[in-house]
């Protein structure tokens, strides 16, 4: 008989494992992989962006579904709890852009590590390569699970299984399951942050494949033609589409506004000076050609931005790119001008979900009680992490809600047992 049993060895099965055990009850942590950790080991680039040291409204902000759900559970464990977590057990981190922590080794494994050994010291037991196949009941109560054909009682359960996105770690979609069999609602599923996709000719001849804009304003527009959300970042184009750091920020808008647009293709624009008006811009390109009169505009504005996204540009305001300043009509450079301020295109949607870094939708959390990850159908079921309807941008948002939200739901399973 386990005080605790936790589902999933991802970053939020992990740290409620570890909170559950610190007064020393029995718990068990369940994993389906033959190795626990494997989505921080994988996460920055291989670096592992543990936490981001922005203020509390900062991270709710970077963390838009759901994001002030958390605001209760940070009064228990929070950003620099994180920190000094790992930086008490000899893990010292860095701040990097947009306040993102990295261990200052560059390297998941410390952090993978740390935690791996907090657990054997609490003397946590860990199942590997063993499925849980459902959750235990007795006249409506939950008393454990059963997993590989066996019942394993315990007093509390955690279900921290992840989303659907990144299946090789294991993140499939157990603990929409479980949580259904608990009676809870998953509200709908869908990919967030990743890569978008378009079917502009553009795209399919692959013109621009493989160019990157650096911090040009990139925006998803509704219906009535206004921004729905803007980010202002690097994008790639791609040959399905873009990708890069705006495009994954914007592709959850993507998918609510196709939904809210009966999954029609919706447009999307490109503002390549958003730090200068129009007018602005209008006025530097003009002095540029004054300069040079006698050059072709290709190579009079060859400074202003990447050489195949301005002649790309020129191309499609019907510009000749051998004409000269003095033979350029001016309602064909006035076409250019407002391309690069509001270049449209349409896009068809996002990769699959399997293909994201993130999860959106979930375990409803209007059934969670938010200062404990307490269900709100059964006292003795918490759930912590992905699996959970709450979804951040990447750079280290994720992970914070994880470790967060795991500790919380640990820390609550040890109060519940002295009580």
């Amino acid at each position: 008989m386990y005080q605790t049993i936790v589902i999933g060895g991802g970053p939020s099965g992990l740290m409620a494992a570890i909170s559950a055990s610190e007064s020393g009850d029995r718990v068990l942590l369940i994993d389906k992989k033959n190795q626990l950790g494997r989505k921080l080991q994988i996460s920055g680039g291989g670096r592992c962006n543990v936490t981001n040291r922005l203020p509390y409204e900062e991270i709710i902000k970077h963390i838009p579904g759901n994001g002030r759900f958390l605001y209760s559970a940070f009064n228990t464990f929070d950003n620099e709890s994180i920190i000094q977590y790992f930086e008490s057990r000899s893990v010292k981190l860095k701040e990097e852009d947009h306040g993102r922590m990295f261990p200052v080794s560059n390297n998941a494994k410390d952090v993978v590590n740390t935690l791996l050994t907090h657990l054997k010291d609490n003397k946590v037991d860990i199942r590997t390569d063993v499925k849980v196949e459902s959750l235990l009941f007795d006249d409506g109560r939950i008393i454990g699970v059963k997993a590989a054909g066996e019942d394993i009682k315990a007093a509390q359960v955690i279900i921290a299984t992840g989303g659907k996105s990144v299946p090789q770690t294991g993140s499939t979609g157990d603990g929409y399951i479980f949580a259904q069999q608990a009676g809870h609602t998953i509200t709908d599923l869908f990919p967030t942050e990743v890569p978008i996709t378009s079917r502009e000719p553009f795209i399919k001849s692959k013109v621009l494949q493989g160019l990157s804009l650096q911090n040009v304003a990139l925006s998803v527009l509704k219906k009535n033609g206004r921004p729905a959300v803007t980010h202002q970042m690097d994008m790639l184009f791609t040959h399905f589409g873009i990708s890069g750091p705006a495009a994954l920020r914007c592709s959850q808008f993507v998918y609510k506004e196709q939904e809210r647009q009966k999954k029609q293709e919706i447009n999307m624009t490109i503002d390549s000076f958003p730090a200068v008006s129009l007018h602005e811009l209008t006025q530097r390109i003009d002095q540029l050609l004054t300069s040079m009169p006698d050059k072709a505009l290709k190579n009079s504005l060859k400074g202003l931005m990447q050489e195949r996204w301005l002649l790309f540009l020129l191309e499609q305001a019907g510009v000749n790119l051998d004409l000269t300043a003095h033979h350029v009509k001016k309602e064909a450079l006035a076409r250019f001008i407002e391309l690069l301020k509001n270049f449209t295109f349409t896009v068809n949607g996002t990769l699959s979900i399997d293909k994201a870094f993130v999860t959106g939708g979930g375990v409803s959390v209007k059934e969670i009680v938010p200062s404990m990850m307490q269900s709100k159908l059964h006292d003795n079921l918490y759930f912590c992490g992905e699996v959970l309807d709450i979804h951040g941008y990447t750079g280290g948002y994720n992970i914070t809600s994880a470790l967060v939200t795991g500790y919380v739901a640990g820390f609550n399973c040890r109060t519940a047992t002295q009580l």
